[in-house]
């Protein structure tokens, strides 16, 4: 089969992508403002790419076209397919159809964190010698891709999948994960975001209930017990069993940033320890639902944790880009204020009271917009300077960052802001880039520009 995806180079349409050419499909694709990671993977995978969407595309005369959700009536490759009459699917159903179908489908759904706790959960699975299959938000460093089949000649059954609640293309305005039908779930936290999409958090709890009515008797939820959210949703209608971490009398964990440790704990009693590389509490609690994912597909929690002492997360969490003139560069991924801060503490942790230099792109939809613009200072209090890239928004940011007082810069040119960052950096500082985007390059241009600064006595 010949499929060519529109939207190709977005993470979840980049997996779709290379997940069908594994499979052995032919797959093409298109996109705009094409960037890596997934430009990189799709190169590698020999998928060719077309910059932009002109209708001539239809001359490729594909089997199928399989159409992300970045992409809108009026774009010109669309209309022309609906105009034409010619076969098309959206990217989860194509997935749920030609990879997910008979697989046990192990689904990590929630606000914040499902792109490391996959990970993680992919991780455990690989070292117990299951081989799963998965589709991933990012690029887990142990793996270095963001999507695979299946290994052991393509008959393990295990499937990982980051469950995204963002709604499925311009035809199908279910959540996508409403396609995926797992028979493992977590679900991790619930707060409002996509604000593009959904109303309020009502709205969000709504489509997870969707979720869960697809859920099998025969399955397990790894639910959140610290989230109200979470237990509003299975409070609305629950047909499988339920296990719940981040509670006190059941599961949970414990440790220190100082030593790396990590600690399963159930009911206060000692299940198991090991030591590994990742910072803060959110992680800790993202381990304890991956181990008991984990273990629902029979791997023992003491080898999942020994697992986990070689999990070397995904990139844009907390990635150091490099360093130059003694100040280092960090890359991630936050975009929602809670994520903001949590990356912010998860650094802080990390590097006791060197400075830290955070650089801020408010480019989700949901940013963009200004829903949530009022909950940033706050966000980004813990932060020793703050720098905003503005161009784009449809809200003053120096007015809204006011509050953070003479620490905070406002730029919506990039090459200033560089500049900016540049001027007011000395060695020992922790630059932090947070951006769900490519922001232009600003990492590797920091870099240079901070290798040719001249060296502070």
């Amino acid at each position: 089969m010949h499929i060519h995806i529109l939207g190709i180079c977005g993470t979840f349409m980049a997996g779709v992508a290379q997940l069908a050419r594994a499979a052995g499909h032919h797959v093409t694709g298109c996109d705009s403002g094409v960037y890596p990671p997934m430009s990189d993977q799709l190169a590698a995978a020999e998928i060719e790419v077309i910059e932009g969407y002109d209708t001539a595309q239809t001359a490729i005369d594909a089997d199928c076209y399989v159409v992300g959700n970045a992409i809108s009536r009026g774009n010109p490759l669309l209309e022309e397919i609906l105009d034409r009459n010619l076969p098309f699917v959206s990217g989860p159903q194509w997935l749920a159809e030609h990879v997910l179908r008979q697989r046990w489908v192990l689904a990590v759904a929630g606000t914040h964190g499902k792109t490391t706790t996959a990970a993680m959960l992919a991780w455990i699975l690989q070292e117990a010698g299951l081989s799963p299959g998965f589709l991933i938000g990012g690029v887990p460093l142990n793996f270095g891709v963001s999507a695979r089949l299946p290994g052991e000649l393509r008959k393990s059954p295990f499937f990982v999948i980051e469950a995204d609640e963002y709604d499925t293309a311009f035809c199908d305005k279910r959540s996508k994960f409403v396609h995926y039908h797992p028979r493992t779930t977590i679900l991790n936290n619930l707060e409002f975001d996509h604000a593009d999409i959904f109303t309020d958090l009502a709205a969000i709890e709504t489509q997870f209930h969707h979720f869960v009515r697809t859920l099998p008797r025969s399955g397990l939820i790894v639910a959140n017990a610290a989230e109200a959210s979470v237990s509003r949703v299975l409070a609305r209608g629950c047909w499988t069993p339920v296990e719940r971490f981040n509670d006190a009398a059941g599961w949970y964990a414990e440790g220190s940033d100082g030593d790396g440790s990590l600690h399963l704990l159930q009911a206060g009693e000692l299940i198991g320890s090991t030591t590994w590389n990742l910072n803060g509490e959110h992680n800790r609690s993202n381990a304890v639902a991956a181990l008991l994912a984990a273990r629902h597909v029979g791997v023992p929690l003491t080898r999942g944790l020994q697992s986990l002492h070689g999990f070397t997360n995904v990139k844009r969490r907390l990635e150091v880009r490099g360093t130059a003139n003694g100040v280092t560069v960090f890359d991630d991924f936050a975009h929602h204020p809670t994520a903001i801060a949590t990356t912010i503490k998860g650094l802080r942790d990390k590097v006791g009271r060197r400075r830290i230099l955070a650089v801020i792109e408010p480019r989700s939809n949901t940013m963009k917009l200004g829903v949530m613009k009022d909950l940033l200072p706050g966000s980004l209090r813990e932060a020793d300077l703050v720098f905003c890239y503005s161009a784009g928004l449809g809200w003053n940011a120096a007015e809204t960052l006011a509050p953070l007082g003479e620490g905070l810069q406002v730029e919506d040119d990039l090459a200033c802001l560089v500049e900016r960052i540049c001027a007011a950096s000395r060695p020992e500082d922790q630059i932090l880039v947070m951006s769900n985007g490519g922001f232009g390059g600003l990492h590797d241009k920091l870099l240079a520009s901070l290798a040719g600064k001249p060296a502070q006595a």
